[in-house]
């Protein structure tokens, strides 16, 4: 039995409202407790001591929406790199889209993933099982199988489900065993060959555009068969005003419903794209100013339950293109928190308000432990400090691809230590840290 008591923080538990100077004690790799009121006795040689320096110490971030490369495209990324990724950005937890190949549409290939993710054994990982076979969108997968195999939730990753009969049988089908379905809400029809957001800029730029109406069109008809089959639904990654204007209407009606959105949608718009900058090329693309404002709104009064990351790595090759050939994607680990407290430096949310889409929320929707510094719960911490500032630098990111579309950007907030399960996964002073990483922890450029 071994017990550390991390004193002298700022202790941040978005779950139970608890900003104040205090400790957290842990033993072995659960939570004993958690406030102002923790001390053990300094002549205790059984206790380890860590003293935070006045440091923020929050639940580990959990982030719901990440793409790896394995298995079939471990260039890209893998367990082992991904983790270092999270790590380095204080998330302990990630939960892994099913666009494998094969894809994670049978319970063997769960498990595979399972057993790999528990062989680095870094940072917690989970997986969505796919919601339809071959992520096709022509027929329901075995959801039944793969949610006794450890699914968490089921998606057709980066695409949507269109088939109205289909998205409702799996709705259906998902209320027997309490999961949630997850969308992206984009309809394909309406997307058809564009590559950016429909409007001034597209036009400028002599690109064939998305209309923004794509978003909430598929939003609003999921929302429907909701109200019928009575299913848990998420929608992920909005980034438009209409959008977000249907999911709080539904909320206020009683709906199961919830979203979330990545930083990019709220600390960017489609104006990153000029130049034609591939590393800005994300799906649903980047919107009007109008939208982002929408979303950082969304934020600000809860529509908006979660904050992910959205990463999702692509090889030089992919993003060495012309705008219009370009993959679509974001890295997002090592930055989603210091993106994220920008909301906390313009004072666009409390500090609390900021992690809780980050850590509870998300635990809340899937189901999963951690996300809280309740007595019981997973040792899983990250301790930051919310003032130094540096800057994103793509070249240093420990994932294995390097498209950030937050290179070369002024962040403020670094991670300084990330606990998984009360032993420690990162450390920003250990003389074993990788030297190539980057983002919200230690793999910025820091002033």
């Amino acid at each position: 039995m071994s017990r550390t008591i991390f004193k002298n923080a700022r202790v941040l538990d978005p779950s139970s409202g608890l900003d104040e100077k205090g400790a957290v004690l842990i033993e072995d790799d659960r939570i004993l407790e958690a406030g102002p009121n923790v001390f053990v006795d300094s002549v205790q040689d059984d206790v380890n001591v860590v003293d935070c320096a006045g440091k923020c110490l929050a639940p580990g971030l959990i982030d719901m929406r990440v793409e790896t490369g394995e298995p079939g495209h471990d260039h890209r990324e893998t367990f082992a790199t991904a983790s270092l990724a999270a790590a380095a950005g204080g998330v302990t937890t990630i939960v892994c889209l099913p666009n494998t190949d094969p894809v994670v549409d049978d319970p063997s290939v769960l498990e595979f993933v399972q057993r790999r993710a528990a062989a680095v054994g870094m940072v917690n990982i989970h997986s969505y099982g796919a919601a339809t076979k071959g992520l096709r969108g022509e027929e329901m997968a075995e959801l039944g199988l793969l949610h006794m195999a450890g699914a968490v939730g089921f998606t057709d990753a980066h695409r949507a489900i269109d088939n109205s009969t289909l998205m409702r049988r799996i709705l259906a089908y998902s209320t027997m065993f309490d999961s949630v379905v997850i969308q992206h809400p984009e309809d394909p029809d309406l997307v058809g060959s564009g590559v950016m957001n429909t409007g001034e800029t597209a036009t400028r730029l002599g690109m064939t555009g998305i209309p923004p109406v794509a978003e909430v069109i598929m939003v609003e008809r999921d929302l429907r068969l909701v109200e019928t089959t009575g299913a848990r639904y998420h929608a992920s990654r909005l980034s438009t005003a209409a959008a977000i204007r249907v999911m709080r209407r539904a909320k206020d009606k009683g709906l199961n419903v919830t979203c979330d959105t990545a930083p990019h949608y709220f600390a960017l718009n489609e104006g990153a794209v000029t130049d034609y900058r591939t590393f800005a090329k994300v799906s649903p693309p980047l919107k009007s100013e109008e939208d982002r404002l929408a979303v950082v709104a969304g934020l600000a009064d809860g529509t908006i339950d979660a904050i992910v990351s959205d990463h999702t790595p692509r090889d030089p090759d992919s993003k060495r293109l012309t705008f219009e050939l370009a993959e679509t994607g974001t890295l997002g680990l090592e930055t989603l928190l210091a993106v994220t407290l920008e909301l906390v430096n313009n004072r666009t949310l409390p500090m609390l308000d900021a992690l809780a889409p980050l850590t509870c929320n998300p635990a809340g929707i899937l189901g999963l432990p951690g996300g809280t510094l309740a007595k019981g719960a997973p040792a899983d911490l990250v301790i930051f400090d919310p003032e130094v500032a540096g800057i994103v630098d793509a070249d240093n990111l420990l994932s294995k691809s390097k498209n950030s579309i937050f290179d070369g950007r002024p962040i403020q907030g670094r991670v300084l230590k990330t606990i998984r399960g009360g032993r420690f996964i990162y450390d920003v002073n250990a003389e074993t840290t990788p030297k190539a990483g980057a983002g919200a922890g230690a793999r910025v450029r820091h002033a």
